[in-house]
């Protein structure tokens, strides 16, 4: 691409009105599969209080809109395998054991998965017993001096691996942030060919409240007049092939700006909002795999099923 502006092959620009995560009745009544009672007794369900479809038919994955049993099965019979990445570098080493504790309580339970540690410090991945079929990968990376710098390389490092390795092990990857625990269940109702997460701060804000990169000169820009949804960096996934195309993307897009001298506003997170104002993920979560007490219990919210750990940001980000 040289220095040619990465989404600029858009011709038209993604006008309209945004979706409402609260208020459902902007769309035409449906209907999702809750549980069948037995094979001539099928309970039907639909939870009005909450956006569950967007307009480009993409399901928004809220408590009370799936069956587990169904999905379990099927994915199953599909015999999955799914690679969970997250990044341990300096001292947030120290969430390791919480984290991988959690999810193999509540992650994918039932089902193959790798987990991928990116990490400068191998000798710190704690040995956490571990259920038949799932594994830990530790794969060793270098730090950088800025924890901007570091948030900025996931894109390329999930990237790189992705074709080099990940295409040949899973079928898809869930990208997460290490600084979590799983609270609830995290199973197969979140695969897909492209996954986001509703932001917990923003999954009820107008579009205007949202903070893209508002900046023209940069790669992650968008106007203020598109965008559907504000996307949390630290929750996202999908095929291997779909992750790959999304990170190659946004890292390019980060090249370009950072040899203008330009850092977004969010780092790797603006340039996947980007990415999703123009490639719509085919599933979205709702903010129950994405939260932050800090932001109280909504009534909406009828499950949390990962959640951020408590912790100063100034003591670990840069040590």
């Amino acid at each position: 691409y040289g220095n040619h502006f990465l989404f600029s092959y858009f011709s038209f620009r993604m006008i309209y009105t945004k979706p409402q995560t609260l208020k459902p009745s902007q769309l035409p009544p449906y209907f999702l599969l809750l549980q069948c009672d037995s094979k001539e007794n099928f309970l039907f369900h639909r939870r009005s209080d909450v956006l569950m479809m967007t307009p480009w038919f993409a399901p928004i994955v809220w408590e009370g809109t799936y069956n587990s049993e169904i999905l379990n099965e099927q994915f199953r019979r599909r015999n999955v395998t799914v690679g969970l990445t997250v990044f341990a570098i300096k001292k947030y080493t120290v969430f390791l054991n919480k984290f991988l504790e959690t999810a193999e309580t509540y992650f994918m339970v039932g089902h193959r998965v790798n987990y991928y540690i990116f990490t400068d410090r191998p000798e710190e991945v704690p040995k956490v017993p571990l259920k038949e079929g799932r594994n830990v990968v530790v794969l060793q990376v270098q730090n950088y001096p800025r924890w901007q710098e570091i948030s900025m390389r996931r894109m390329e490092l999930i990237n790189s691996f992705s074709q080099q390795r990940f295409i040949n092990e899973v079928s898809y990857l869930v990208c997460v942030d290490v600084d979590m625990r799983f609270n609830d269940q995290v199973g197969v109702e979140i695969l897909s060919n492209l996954f986001g997460t509703l932001h917990p701060h923003f999954y009820a804000a107008e579009r205007q409240s949202f903070t893209y990169e508002r900046r023209p000169a940069s790669q992650a820009y968008v106007p203020r007049d598109e965008g559907d949804f504000y996307y949390a960096g630290g929750f996202f996934g999908g095929t291997v092939m779909e992750v790959y195309k999304l990170t190659k993307k946004c890292h390019e897009a980060m090249m370009v700006d950072k040899a203008k001298g330009i850092e977004a506003i969010w780092q790797d997170e603006s340039y996947l909002n980007k990415y999703f104002v123009y490639y719509k993920p085919t599933k979205i979560l709702s903010p129950e795999y994405l939260w932050d007490d800090d932001l109280g219990r909504p009534e909406i919210l009828k499950k949390i099923r990962f959640l951020a750990l408590p912790k100063n940001h100034a003591a670990i980000r840069n040590k």
